[in-house]
C-alpha cells in the first residue's frame, strides 16, 4: 500500500506482524535513513539487525525470505535492512510477500528509485507492504521541521535561527537532528525547561552555516582525481575550514547527478536532462563524463558514505576532518582505479 509521511512514521514506530516490508525510495535519502531508524529504535536496543544489499539478493533472491523467517541467534527481535536497493530485488521481495510465514520485517532504502519503479509497484499493489516516496524538502518544509524539532528539545527559535538551522543541514534531517540535540545540551534545554534559540547560540555551537567555496573538492572526487583532492584537503586543512559544508556540497553534487543519471537511464535526452537541472554550460562537459563514469548504485554508495562521514565528524569525541578527509580519498581513489 502507499503510505504518506504520517502514516509510515506510525507504522515505523509500531511494526505490525502484517507488514512485512517497508520500501522507503525516493531522492531524499536522509529522510529515508531517518525512518529506518524509527523501525530499528522501535525494535529495541537489543534486537539483532541483519544487513542486506541489492547484488546480494539478485545473486541469492531466497535470502531474504529465509531471513524473515528465521529466528535471532539469542531468541529476541530481529529485523532486516536492505540498502541500497533496486529493481534486482523485484523477485527477492515479491518471494517474501508471497511466503507462508515471515516474522522479522524489512525496510529497504531505495534512493535512486523512481516511483514508476517495478519493486514500487509491487509494494503498492500489496496488502503485507508499505511504500513511501521521500523527497526534498523545500526551504520552508525545512526551516518549519527545524523549528518543530527544536521546540521538541525544549529551544524556543527566534529570529531566524530555525532559517539558519535549516540551511546547515544540507537537506539532511539525521545532521539537522544532531545540530539541535547538541544545541539543547549546550543551552541545557528541555520540554519540562525550555531555553530561547538565538543567533549567539548558533554562532557559538552551530556547525559552519555559510556555503564555502568547496567547488574543487567535490569535483575532485566526482572526476576521481585523488592528487588533486590531496591538495585541496590540504589547503582547507591549514586554514581551518570545517569538513561540514563541502561535505553538504558533495551530497547535493551526487544527488544531483543520481537524478540526472536515473531520468537519462529512464530514456531521457541530455541536453533536456541538463536544461531541466540547470547545468551551466562551462560545466556540461564534466557533467557529461561524470554520468558516464557513475552508475546509479555507485552514486547511491558514495551518497550513503558521504553522509556516515558528516554525521561521524559531528559525533562526541571525534578525530574531526580526519574521518572526512579518509572517507573522500578511499571514496575518490575507488572512482580512480575505475577510470
Amino acid at each position: 500500500m502507499k503510505a504518506n509521511a504520517r502514516d509510515i512514521r506510525a507504522a515505523l514506530e509500531r511494526p505490525s506482524a502484517d507488514i512485512r516490508l517497508y520500501l522507503l525510495h525516493g531522492p531524499d535519502g536522509s529522510a529515508t535513513a531517518e525512518l529506518a531508524g524509527v523501525l530499528a529504535k522501535a525494535m529495541g536496543l537489543e534486537a539483532e539487525r541483519v544487513d542486506l544489499d541489492g547484488a546480494t539478493l539478485r545473486s541469492d533472491p531466497a535470502r531474504l525470505s529465509d531471513e524473515a523467517a528465521s529466528l535471532s541467534l539469542f531468541g529476541g527481535a530481529r529485523h532486516i535492512r536492505v540498502s541500497p536497493a533496486g529493481e534486482e530485488c523485484l523477485e527477492a521481495f515479491t518471494a517474501l510477500l508471497e511466503a507462508d510465514h515471515a516474522g522479522n520485517p524489512v525496510v529497504a532504502l531505495a534512493p535512486t528509485v523512481k516511483s514508476t519503479a517495478k519493486i514500487v509497484k509491487l509494494a503498492i499493489d500489496s496488502r503485507r507492504a508499505m511504500a513511501f516516496a521521500a523527497y526534498e524538502p523545500s526551504a520552508a518544509d525545512l526551516e518549519r521541521l527545524a523549528a518543530t524539532m527544536a521546540r521538541d528539545h525544549g529551544l524556543r527559535p527566534g529570529g531566524t535561527s530555525a532559517a539558519r538551522l535549516a540551511a546547515s543541514c544540507g537537506g539532511d534531517r539525521a545532521v539537522l537532528a544532531r545540530e539541535i540535540e547538541k544545541l539543547a545540551l549546550f543551552l541545557d534545554a528541555a520540554p519540562d525547561r525550555p531555553h530561547d534559540l538565538d543567533d549567539k547560540a548558533l554562532d557559538a555551537i552551530g556547525a559552519d552555516l555559510g556555503e564555502a567555496e568547496m567547488g574543487q573538492v567535490v569535483e575532485a572526487v566526482v572526476g576521481g582525481h585523488t592528487a588533486a583532492l590531496g591538495a585541496e584537503l590540504a589547503r582547507l586543512g591549514e586554514a581551518g575550514t570545517s569538513p561540514i559544508p563541502w561535505l553538504r556540497l558533495l551530497a547535493r553534487r551526487l544527488m544531483t547527478l543520481a537524478e540526472m543519471k536515473a531520468e537519462i537511464d529512464a530514456g531521457a535526452g541530455q541536453d533536456t536532462v541538463f536544461k531541466r537541472h540547470r547545468i551551466f554550460f562551462r560545466e556540461e562537459a564534466s557533467t557529461a563524463q561524470a554520468l558516464r563514469r557513475w552508475n546509479a548504485a555507485m552514486l547511491a554508495a558514495a551518497l550513503s558514505r558521504v553522509r556516515q562521514a558528516e554525521r561521524a565528524v559531528m559525533a562526541s569525541g571525534n578525530a574531526g576532518s580526519v574521518l572526512a578527509d579518509h572517507a573522500l580519498t578511499e571514496l575518490t581513489r575507488g572512482v580512480e582505479r575505475r577510470g
